[in-house]
Parts: C-alpha cells; sequence; structure tokens
C-alpha cells in the first residue's frame, strides 16, 4: 500500500550514491574566506528542502519523481552524467524532469534561466517544486566574494522563478517568497 508523500527509500538512496559520485571533487565557495564546501551539501540542503515540503503541504504528490529529480537536480548541468544514465536507472519522467532543471549551455547567459523555465512549466508540478527548492536554498547567505551585481542577479532570477512557478504550490510559493524578501540583507551597504 503506498502512502501519501512517501518516496521509496531504497531508490533515494540509489540516487543520494549516483549523485555523490556524480558531483565527487565539486565543491563551492563558503561565505567565510577560504573555505570550500563539497557540492553534495547543496544537493542535500534541497533534498531537505523538498522533503520539509513533503512532511507539511496538505497536497498529493509523486514524491519519488519530486525527490529524485531534486537529487538528480544538477546532475546533467554540472556532470558528465548523459540524459540516457539517469532514464535507465530511474526512469523517464525523471530523466526528463532533470533535464528541464538544466540549463542549456549552448544559449547566451542571459536567456537560460528563462529557456529552463520554459522547459520546467511543460513538467509535472513536481520539477516545478524543484525548481523552486532549489532557489529557496540558493538564496542562503552568498560566498564570501560575491558583489552586490551577482547578489542582485541571484534575487532577479529568484522573482522570475516564483512569477512563473509559483502557482505550482502554495506552501512552496511562500517559502520562495520569504527567501526573496529575506535575500536583500546581503547586499553591500552603499
Amino acid at each position: 500500500m503506498t502512502m501519501i508523500n512517501n518516496w521509496n527509500r531504497e531508490k533515494y538512496i540509489q540516487a543520494w550514491d549516483f549523485a555523490t559520485l556524480k558531483h565527487s571533487g565539486q565543491y563551492y565557495n563558503a561565505p567565510v574566506e577560504n573555505v570550500k564546501i563539497d557540492y553534495i551539501s547543496h544537493i542535500g540542503a534541497v533534498t531537505m528542502e523538498l522533503m520539509w515540503f513533503l512532511k507539511n503541504t496538505n497536497s498529493v504528490y509523486d514524491a519519488d519523481l519530486m525527490l529524485l529529480s531534486g537529487v538528480l537536480h544538477d546532475t546533467l548541468e554540472d556532470t558528465q552524467t548523459s540524459f540516457s544514465e539517469i532514464e535507465n536507472l530511474f526512469g523517464k519522467a525523471v530523466a526528463e524532469g532533470v533535464l528541464a532543471l538544466s540549463k542549456n549551455e549552448n544559449l547566451p547567459r542571459n536567456e537560460q534561466m528563462a529557456d529552463s523555465l520554459e522547459r520546467i512549466l511543460l513538467q509535472p508540478k513536481e520539477i516545478w517544486i524543484v525548481k523552486m527548492a532549489d532557489r529557496v536554498i540558493n538564496l542562503r547567505e552568498p560566498a564570501f566574494h560575491w558583489k552586490n551585481e551577482k547578489i542582485i542577479s541571484y534575487l532577479t532570477e529568484g522573482k522570475l522563478i516564483y512569477e512563473k512557478l509559483h502557482t505550482a504550490d502554495e506552501l512552496m510559493a511562500q517559502r520562495l517568497m520569504e527567501k526573496i524578501l529575506e535575500y536583500p540583507i546581503f547586499l553591500e551597504k552603499l
């Protein structure tokens, strides 16, 4: 018997191990100078945001699609992973979700987010929620070396993500808006 918003733990662990191996050796800069964080920490934070959401929503979702896509959301964009690898291990719906969540590097940088959002809009709402959760996590304290221009860019993208995807679910949209409203505190005082 399937319970509402429960997920397949074995498939989740398989996806976690897959993402850990694929992102091995990748780091990002911490808010503290000269500190690097393993990239898998970002994946874990997005996944925890999604687990919080699934626990607190009154709506019913395909939790496997949501969590597997969340764990794998950066594998096509940031690693040597292929679409067929994801499809073979985790199914077509997950692979298509991860593809939609991936920026098209062949487009000019200023068009990549809008393109990704248009492809996300063609996906099930679970993928929309993954994108919002990803931006919630990305709107935490920025890397120590980020300047106002980069911070404003992330904030502007956050607002665009909210504008395009907020109808997916009120709870996650509210969470994203909270982070959008808090994020300007990281702008340097002029």
